[in-house]
């Protein structure tokens, strides 16, 4: 039977409850937002759904199982192992739907005259689709024989029929922690999303700088709205970044000064970060992000509020090119034209869709981004 829990342990469940509801609802809020708000179903935002999947995942699923360990649960190895395997694939696919992101922002920024026909719905989706295979294939790896069942055997710490205290050192090597997950598949995507932005704000700020006429605003204001969003994903990074290394910098401790001792206290903290980074994400969207906020309001006005709200913009999500200049130059001012209704119907022609048309025309998913 399990020992009375510490105040320590009866501390960290508490805490860890309180971080799976956050994500749970605050992810769910994320995935309804943009199934309501039309102008959100971009390429970018479809990544954002993935990482909340995983987040929503975390909250469901990972967090109760941690709970269920930090108990000292007896169970099978391979049962203890599988649960182990499950935090592993939804980590991955967290920094791979990160790296998805930038690499996305980044191409934004690079070639945005052929963005919309090289990032494609269809190749976004098949995006999605390689980092689930890749992470599931990286965290279920342990299941295929790099674990910790042949040492436990060695030295006699496991009975004959694999019945163990179930927790994640007992189950995962460090060997893989270590020199595969975290040199291979964690620091490495970390540090090429650190210079992916890097670029992408070198690159944004060097079109802010230029010295735009006044018939040239439009491309000045879409490097502006590139800029915010770039942030709140950098934002998004960085503590995704700041969550998770301390548990790996506790790992490489274990591997590489195993008579080092660790206290239980700073372990706690270790996971609650990594559980607490699943919680904070739609957090950051709601306040820099406006189209989010906006659809978080509707959703609690009209859900929970049980008010009658008015239904949100549905903008097409297609998302305008940067112009052409020497187009924009001969272009008239539409935004007149569709401020102040002309009762002439041929003017209505000024409401399509043609790409070639001034930025302005269409706003952009980003045109009311706040930072």
């Amino acid at each position: 039977m399990p020992e009375a829990l510490s105040p320590a342990q009866a501390l960290y469940i508490g805490m860890e409850v309180v971080i799976a509801l956050s994500s749970v609802i605050g992810n769910v809020m994320v995935v309804w937002a943009v199934r309501i708000n039309k102008s959100l179903r971009d390429t970018t935002f479809c990544f954002i759904v993935s990482l909340a999947l995983a987040d929503i995942a975390v909250g469901a699923l990972v967090i109760p199982l941690a709970i269920t360990i930090s108990i000292g649960l007896q169970t099978h190895f391979y049962s203890c192992l599988l649960v182990a395997c499950t935090v592993l694939v939804l980590t991955q696919s967290s920094i791979l739907a990160l790296l998805a992101i930038a690499i996305d922002r980044y191409l934004r920024v690079k070639i945005p005259t052929s963005y919309k026909r090289v990032v494609t719905p269809r190749r976004a989706g098949l995006a999605v689709v390689v980092c689930w295979t890749v992470a599931f294939v990286v965290g279920l790896t342990p299941m295929l024989g790099w674990n910790n069942l042949w040492r436990l055997k060695q030295n006699g710490s496991i009975s004959s029929d694999l019945i163990i205290t179930c927790q994640f050192e007992n189950v995962i090597s460090m060997d893989y922690m270590v020199y595969f997950n975290f040199f291979g598949w964690v620091l490495p995507p970390l540090l090429l999303m650190l210079v992916i932005y890097a670029e992408i704000f070198y690159m944004i700020h060097k079109q802010l700088n230029k010295k735009v006429t006044t018939s040239h605003t439009d491309p000045n204001k879409y490097y502006d709205k590139e800029l915010n969003l770039a942030k709140s994903l950098a934002l998004v990074l960085f503590l995704f970044a700041i969550s998770w290394l301390p548990l790996h910098i506790l790992n490489c401790i274990t591997l590489f000064c195993p008579e080092c001792q660790k206290p239980m206290f700073l372990i706690y903290i270790a996971i609650l970060l990594t559980h607490g980074n699943s919680a904070v994400n739609p957090i950051i969207y709601a306040f820099r992000i406006k189209k989010f906020r906006t659809a978080f309001q509707k959703i609690w006005e009209q859900y929970f509020c049980c008010k009658d709200t008015p239904a949100l913009e549905m903008q097409p999500s297609e998302r305008k090119e940067i112009p052409n200049p020497d187009l924009h130059q001969a272009a008239p001012p539409l935004l007149l034209q569709k401020e102040i209704p002309n009762p002439h119907p041929p003017q209505h022609k000024t409401q399509n869709l043609n790409p070639s048309q001034p930025f302005k025309e269409q706003p952009s998913i980003l045109e009311q981004n706040t930072i």
